[in-house]
């Protein structure tokens, strides 16, 4: 059966938050908020928070700041994911994919449909490994990120989590490029 295993210990793990917005200021980023708020109630540490210009060049260039800092695990990215000519999230990140995450996309989707309906073909939200780090795109609504939260990286990033989750498999990562 799938779900917590109380018995286990929990593991926090370290997560940067990234906002991209051209409009967004620390003051009104609810969904970048929103993401550090919940993820720090659950146990894990916030590494980071930041937010970026919809550009490609600046999202790609925090990302490999973040990924060169073994002390950070995830990253969340929030915005960019539609289909505006500013989105370009899943433009600046997918490149530097080593695997991507096929159904974080799909579960999120599911997720999405049952609260917004088709609306959730309007995101091109995505999850990868970029060398031994997560990263997961979600929209720029706080909707949004509560079902990304709340329905999979909750879950995923809960080493109780059973039969499986992502920080068990967070050492083993990188093993054949040792």
């Amino acid at each position: 059966m799938a779900g917590i295993d109380e018995t286990l210990p929990f593991t926090p793990v370290s997560i940067a938050v990234m906002t991209v917005s051209d409009t967004r200021t620390e003051k009104d980023d609810k969904s970048g908020t929103l993401l550090a708020n919940m993820l720090q109630e659950h146990g894990h540490i916030l590494a980071d928070q930041a937010i970026i210009r919809d550009d490609i060049a600046k999202i790609q260039s925090k990302v490999k700041d973040w990924v060169s800092d073994k002390s950070i695990d995830v990253i969340i990215t929030t915005g960019g994911t539609g289909f505006t000519g500013r989105d370009v999230t899943p433009e600046a990140v997918r490149p530097l994919f080593h695997k991507e995450i096929d159904g974080f996309s799909a579960l999120f989707h599911q997720i999405s449909f049952e609260k917004v309906g088709t609306s959730t073909c309007q995101s091109r939200a995505c999850g990868g490994l970029i060398e031994d780090t997560f990263i997961f795109c979600v929209p720029g609504s706080p909707g949004a990120c509560k079902d990304a939260w709340h329905g999979i990286l909750k879950f995923q990033l809960d080493s109780r989590h059973k039969p499986c989750n992502f920080v068990e498999i967070m050492p083993r990562l990188m093993e054949h490029k040792a």
